[in-house]
């Protein structure tokens, strides 16, 4: 973005993303269908500049300006959906916490019978960008299996696996601890797609029983409790939040 451009504010819909009333996507959409108005006057370009002062509105509502980005730690609990709205009635991390936090959507997904850290975010650009495995931000995850791994199996997935058509890329297990039929595994991934460790520890004939997110990038879990949320200080983020320049670090080798 030129000098010039950044004068003028975001483009609409990166602005609309910020604002949480849709990805940039959506907005794209909402131009189209001749939804968003901007001082009072139709928006139909996406190279329109929002600047301070200048009222949004979709579909007739006036858009509050979008808050600084903010992001918050929170320790998952199993039974929780990652949806803001679930067709089968379940229970959702965002019912949740609506009167804990401002409007937010999560940094990927953790699904109903998973637990651990769940980044979530007021700026949905952000949290694309987190979600990209080309960001190269690793997701560490403590799994609990039913059986007994094969070790060779395990290293065979830095090379990446393939399980019922779909390309896995490259997953580093370690088994942390055996106790009678149950397993420990410590797993970092990149990719982070749905269900993925569940469908690649059933293709290797364990059933999971227990998986927890403990890391997303810098960020860990540590002592969090169950059910805990905690923003990130403003420092820590522009410390950590990652530049568009740079490839992604290697996938670190677990210790065996």
């Amino acid at each position: 973005m030129s000098a010039t451009e950044a004068a003028r504010g975001d483009r609409i819909a990166k602005w609309l993303s910020r604002a949480g009333v849709a990805s940039r996507r959506d907005a794209e959409r909402l131009l189209a269908d001749g939804s968003i108005r901007l001082n009072g006057k139709t928006v139909t370009h996406p190279a329109t500049f929002i600047a301070s002062g200048d009222v949004v509105q979709v579909n007739g509502k006036v858009v509050d300006q979008p808050d600084r980005t903010r992001v918050w730690r929170y320790h998952k609990p199993e039974g929780l959906v990652t949806t803001h709205k679930d067709p089968e009635g379940r229970p959702t991390v965002f019912d949740k916490l609506r009167h804990q936090l401002p409007r937010v959507i999560s940094v990927g997904r953790l699904d109903l019978t998973s637990e651990g850290l769940l980044l979530l975010t007021n700026d949905g650009g952000l949290a694309r960008q987190l979600e990209l495995p080309s960001t190269g931000w690793l997701r560490r995850y403590r799994v609990r299996v039913f059986g007994a791994p094969n070790p060779a199996a395990l290293n065979a997935l830095s090379r990446g696996v393939t399980v019922g058509g779909v390309r896995y890329g490259p997953i580093e297990a370690a088994i942390d601890a055996r106790t009678g039929d149950n397993t420990w595994l410590s797993i970092s991934l990149r990719e982070g797609r749905n269900r993925e460790i569940r469908r690649v520890m059933d293709h290797l004939g364990l059933s999971v029983s227990r998986l927890i997110r403990v890391a997303y990038g810098p960020f860990q879990l540590g002592l969090l409790e169950r059910g805990g949320i905690e923003e990130i200080p403003p420092r820590v983020l522009r410390q950590q939040l990652p530049t568009e320049a740079g490839a992604p670090p290697p996938l670190p080798r677990h210790r065996r």
